[in-house]
């Protein structure tokens, strides 16, 4: 799984970061968020698939 993030999209509503606090973590000053692991579990999986489904931006994308 690959997983990117669509700045231009990014609202910084920080649902991925509660979603995934261990995979995303929106930064502080520019309110985008950020991927801060790449190696993802089966349970890394999931959580990324739910933040991807709840993001109200469409930011999160999986390739």
């Amino acid at each position: 799984m690959k997983v990117r993030i669509d700045t231009d999209r990014c609202t910084g509503d920080r649902i991925c970061e509660e979603a995934c606090p261990d995979i995303f973590k929106v930064n502080d000053k520019s309110d985008i968020a950020e991927l801060i692991k790449n190696n993802y579990s089966k349970e890394d999986e999931k959580c990324i698939e739910e933040a991807v489904k709840n993001c109200p931006s469409e930011a999160i994308i999986i390739e």
